[in-house]
């Protein structure tokens, strides 16, 4: 169980592999990525930089998102594999999918429960 000071949950990671990648699904939002990590994402799929660029990424602002897919009733990371129920770039997903749950926005108590019902790695801390 890995847990993160002022967090009020605690992330069961082995849940992952019968989740079918809730947390790569859902509402369009973006999948924020570094310059550092789209070379490594582009050297880990064997693309060159250019290519990778103009065909997975988009720009927001002054920053850089992951383009996503249309899937089922939403959307899904353009690196989520739709059969295999994952992430096609696991190894080199970006920080924000690798510190995902513990994302600021979920310290509210208020998120908690919303977070609860999308992963099936949260647990609730009991207070003690």
């Amino acid at each position: 169980m890995t847990t993160k000071a002022g967090f009020d949950f605690g992330f069961d990671g082995s849940a992952c592999k019968s989740c079918g990648g809730r947390c790569c699904v859902g509402e369009s939002g973006y999948i924020f990525l570094t310059l550092k990590e789209v070379e490594s994402i582009a050297a880990f799929l064997g693309v060159e930089f250019e290519k990778f660029v103009l065909h997975y990424v988009k720009k927001v602002g002054y920053r850089f998102s992951l383009i996503e897919k249309s899937y089922e009733d939403g959307f899904a990371c353009v690196f989520f594999d739709t059969q295999k129920k994952q992430c096609g770039i696991y190894e080199t997903r970006p920080a924000q999918c690798r510190t995902f749950p513990f994302w600021e926005g979920f310290q509210s108590k208020s998120e908690l429960t919303e977070l609860c019902a999308l992963c099936p790695g949260v647990v609730k801390q009991t207070q003690g």
